[in-house]
């Protein structure tokens, strides 16, 4: 469990560091995320070979549907930086809606893969890997919310 706190924090800290990269660069720091989230997963979850034979393939595909709400997030949050000096009320509303309909979206996909996942393990060890899961992106969005200024009223 140390190890998994000790990588939770590289983590955060790697996805921090870069949080407005662009191009070729954002996609290096998603493939170094995914591979420390892959090896935090790992670590927490200690599956069987026959476990991880079913599980790290729904899991691929968890994460291919996941990457395209996390470039909506990543996108609105360009959209928040681009318009952050001029924020008016209309496009206030407009991200914090965005926002809202992604959050939607990401419970929706975790609630498909729980059922997904527990037809072929064990309903404590999908329990257990969602709970990893989100200690993972609550610690990734505690600090990208962190680093992220308050909006200011522009009239």
């Amino acid at each position: 469990m140390k190890k998994l706190t000790l990588l939770t924090i590289a983590l955060v800290a790697l996805f921090s560091a870069q949080l407005f990269a662009q191009g070729a660069y954002l996609e290096l720091l998603k493939s170094d995320i995914k591979t420390e989230k892959k090896a935090i997963i790992t670590e927490a979850m200690q599956f069987t070979d026959d476990e991880a034979a079913i599980f790290w393939p729904v899991y691929r595909e968890y994460e291919f549907d996941l990457d395209k709400l996390n470039d909506q997030y990543f996108a609105l949050i360009k959209d928040y930086a681009d318009n952050f000096e001029t924020m008016t009320d209309a496009k206030a509303k407009e991200i914090w809606m965005g926002a809202q309909k992604i959050r939607v979206q990401e419970e929706k996909l975790q609630k498909k893969y729980f059922k997904k996942m527990d037809k072929v393990l064990p309903s404590a060890t999908v329990a257990k890997f969602f709970q990893v899961n989100n200690l993972i992106e609550n610690l990734i969005n505690l600090q990208i919310s962190s680093s992220i200024p308050f909006v200011e009223r522009m009239d």
